[in-house]
């Protein structure tokens, strides 16, 4: 099933990148992320199998001829980008862009920031009072999908306050949904699959969504599978261009897969244990608080763990002016457990800091390993003007991937403008960013 699911959005992403022609700069940087969230679903697909003990699959045995294809595309595409820089003196460009995402964080009055549900009807409702079009979140989106062509190029989707226990999957052909609850705690949407009782970890997501164009905000999407469950995950994002505004997530072991494509978080609340941000997605997060929970008695707790497997592929997690502080369950006891920023899932894997309070739950280390010396020469971890008592470096990891990013120059490609070009989306919205430093 998952395979299936993630072959169809695979297979969506190459026919978008056939239609674009490839030309422009634009269109290369598109490409990219397209091809990153193809090879991504190729290996979610086999780890899945891998996790399920299904290695009997025909699917295993033409596994690395897709690998190779995807990553000779991908390799392709970066040469061309970088040809492209030389053609466009992209120096000069991005000195320009620099200079002007520093100044200020941008807000407008975008749809999804200036919303008043009691100024304007939504164009779908749900309420389990009955008060709504819809009672469950999974009878919307099935109308939603029925109305074909005929419903708005921006679905919004109002959610009462209630508690929504479904699974819910947003599928890659329904784009463009605006999602608005009544709060943080007040609209929830649970549930507890997890791979201890037999899901996969991607099938095992609270709500999915794979869709372009989706935003949320004022949500709080849950796993309450608990620690003892493995991995449980809360929120799946596939979607492109996605953006979270003032919502929470929580769970304990991979609470927020950040799946593929490219996602902004702004404001929101992430609680977990064990890799509760992962994934391949090319994401920032900014002005977010991230809340480390108490694990089981065994366990320590990673923030953080990154999928990329190419080097050219345009991913990584990046954590912006946000907090990383311990959440009411481990206050009192950060001793007991080692909390880290985060460890490898891939071999590449690119994860930063930049300008984000920590307190003393973090490690001195900072990362941990994922096995042995595994991607330690491979991986980029970068830190730049952290504060706090867990942000000190002087005893951090001393691998060859890790770095203190020294100025603004070294730390500038991990801002909103310079990793997901989101000045050219995300004002659309309405929510504030920064889009430099």
């Amino acid at each position: 099933m998952d395979c299936v699911q993630l072959y169809e959005e695979a297979h969506h992403r190459l026919r978008q990148l056939v239609k674009s022609g490839g030309r422009t700069t634009r269109d290369v940087d598109d490409a990219r992320a397209w091809l990153s969230g193809a090879l991504t679903n190729h290996r979610t697909c086999v780890d899945g199998l891998n996790e399920s003990g299904t290695s009997s699959s025909p699917l295993l045995a033409v596994e690395p001829n897709v690998t190779a294809a995807l990553r000779h595309a991908l390799a392709s595409y970066a040469l061309t980008r970088v040809n492209q820089a030389k053609d466009n003196d992209i120096t000069a460009w991005t000195n320009d862009m620099r200079h002007q995402s520093n100044s200020s964080a941008l807000d407008g009055g975008g749809l999804l920031a200036s919303w008043d549900p009691t100024q304007t009807k939504a164009d779908v409702v749900v309420a389990q009072d009955g008060s709504g079009d819809h009672k469950t979140i999974t009878e919307a989106l099935s109308a939603l999908t029925k109305r074909g062509r005929d419903r708005p190029s921006r679905v919004v989707v109002h959610v009462k306050a209630g508690v929504y226990a479904e699974n819910v999957e947003i599928d890659v052909y329904t784009k463009n949904v605006m999602f608005v609850g009544d709060g943080i705690d007040r609209t929830i949407v649970t549930g507890n699959r997890n791979v201890l009782d037999g899901s996969t970890t991607f099938r095992s997501a609270t709500f999915g969504v794979s869709g372009d164009g989706f935003w949320a905000r004022d949500v709080t999407f849950e796993n309450t599978a608990g620690p003892g469950k493995h991995q449980a995950v809360a929120l799946r994002v596939g979607s492109d261009r996605s953006v979270f505004y003032r919502c929470s997530f929580r769970g304990y072991q991979d609470t927020l897969l950040v799946q593929s494509q490219r996602q902004f978080y702004r404001e929101c609340h992430i609680y977990g244990t064990i890799d509760f941000i992962f994934g391949n997605a090319a994401v920032v997060l900014q002005s977010c608080d991230i809340y480390v929970r108490r694990p089981m008695e065994h366990q320590a707790n990673m923030v953080t763990a990154q999928a990329r497997d190419d080097p050219n592929e345009e991913t990584g997690i990046s954590v912006h002016a946000s907090r990383v502080r311990a959440a009411p369950d481990l206050l009192g006891l950060e001793g007991r457990f080692r909390s880290y920023l985060g460890r490898p899932w891939k071999r590449y894997a690119r994860t930063v800091f930049m300008k984000t309070e920590m307190e003393g739950l973090v490690d001195p280390k900072g990362w941990t390993e994922w096995s042995g010396d595994f991607a330690v020469r491979t991986l980029f971890y970068g830190e730049y003007m952290n504060s706090g008592a867990g942000s000190w470096t002087e005893k951090r990891v001393g691998w060859p991937g890790f770095h203190v990013l020294r100025d603004a120059e070294e730390a500038w490609p991990f801002t909103v403008e310079g990793f997901i070009k989101g000045g050219s989306w995300i004002p659309e919205t309405g929510v504030p960013f920064t889009a430099g430093l």
